[in-house]
């Protein structure tokens, strides 16, 4: 591979400043809607003694599992060693960062109260996966800080590799520590599955490049820096393969759920009987967010289209987060059942579907999540060489002659 030369954008463009403002003004919105909340109390959101998880907890979701995912770009190209891929790695590092650090602002602001997170902090359960989550997270952002340093900083380039290599394995285990804390609730039939462990790690893979491949499509674009076919090609044919593994892997999870007579009711409900829980699952995930993406990507007519790649990266985006909106809130709206092959009476709506409805103010504060994570990694774009100048294929492909 040629060398290659990294610039960081200019900041002094119309598009540019217009962009970072409408993020700032975003943030801010988001910031007024979590004063409200905390000062007139959790009453004003959607969430109820049923649904306590709600719409911030999704957003934050989300952005948790795509930064894991963001990383993998960095990772193929250190820790497996494919070059391809070594000059979308500085990009893949920081995004990656900007990401979880979205994610854990909703999770904070969201607590209700966000000055009880220093309890949190010095107070452990270690049978408790949310406590090794505290240390997987901020681990996570040291340990790619200090791998995009490496990166950056010529001299430390020898250590790229080794920190990569540290920096992979951590994401996958962090991912992993996602997906149980869904898969260790027992007490819920939806999530009371250690299949939801690695869907998890699956699911990054799929939203994080998603996340990844539009960003870097409309950097280039903005920036009018070149963007050759062997880079596009190569991320666009992962991420069909990413999308069709997480379809596999749900798959196999609403099939396990149906053989098992202890979950074949939940799954039922996600699949036929959960009114706009099973209209999401058909619509926005199965329809919208894997086989519109899949046939964009394959479809030869198509599929060197780069308007229709960045819209197969938002639809895979919007399947992902309706994904995840099935699990935290579907899982929580069905009823638990406290006595399995009993039928259970009493006054507390035993045996009811849970009704949520998202309020705007949790929309604002998942949207300024979102919106500080963009602002993070396009202050960075700005301050940091993290984007070769050119990326024609004369440059990016290493086989090119």
């Amino acid at each position: 591979m040629k060398y290659l030369h990294y610039l960081q954008i200019k900041g002094n463009s119309k598009a540019y400043i217009t962009f970072i403002v409408s993020l700032a003004v975003i943030i801010l919105i988001g910031l007024l809607s979590v004063y409200q909340m905390e000062h007139q109390g959790h009453w004003i959101t959607g969430m109820n003694n049923q649904v306590v998880w709600g719409l911030p907890h999704v957003f934050a979701i989300f952005l948790i599992v795509a930064a894991s995912g963001a990383l993998n770009v960095a990772s193929i190209s250190s820790a497996l060693g494919k070059k391809a891929y070594k000059p979308l790695a500085r990009l893949s590092g920081v995004m990656a960062i900007g990401l979880l650090v979205g994610g854990l602002v909703i999770l904070l602001l969201d607590l209700g109260r966000p000055d009880r997170l220093i309890v949190a902090m010095t107070e452990f359960n270690f049978t408790s996966i949310f406590t090794w989550n505290i240390f997987l997270y901020s681990g996570f952002i040291g340990i790619v800080a200090v791998y995009s340093w490496t990166m950056l900083d010529r001299p430390y380039n020898k250590f790229t590799n080794m920190v990569g290599t540290v920096a992979f394995v951590w994401r996958l285990i962090l991912t992993m520590g996602t997906g149980s804390i869904f898969g260790m609730l027992i007490s819920r039939e939806a999530y009371d599955s250690a299949l939801l462990a690695p869907m998890f790690i699956i699911m990054s893979f799929s939203f994080g490049l998603a996340v990844y491949l539009l960003y870097l499509l409309t950097a280039y674009r903005l920036s009018e820096r070149p963007l050759g076919d062997y880079i596009v090609t190569r991320l666009r044919n992962l991420l069909g393969i990413f999308v069709a593994a997480v379809a596999f892997m749900v798959l196999i999870y609403h099939l396990t759920f149906l053989y098992s007579s202890e979950h074949r009711d939940v799954s039922l409900f996600i699949l036929l009987d959960g009114g706009i829980y099973t209209s999401l699952f058909w619509i926005g995930q199965i329809i919208l967010g894997t086989i519109a993406p899949l046939a964009i990507i394959y479809t030869p007519s198509m599929k060197n289209n780069r308007n229709l790649l960045s819209l197969a990266s938002v639809l895979i985006i919007l399947g992902g987060f309706v994904q995840l909106y099935i699990i935290i809130i579907g899982g929580q709206a069905y009823p638990i059942q406290l006595f399995p092959g009993y039928e259970v009476t009493s006054t507390f709506a035993d045996g009811i579907v849970a009704q949520y409805s998202p309020s705007i103010n949790e929309f604002l504060l998942g949207i300024a999540g979102v919106s500080i994570s963009l602002l993070i990694i396009t202050i960075a774009l700005r301050l940091f060489h993290l984007l070769p100048l050119s990326l024609e294929d004369k440059y990016a492909n290493p086989h090119h002659s």
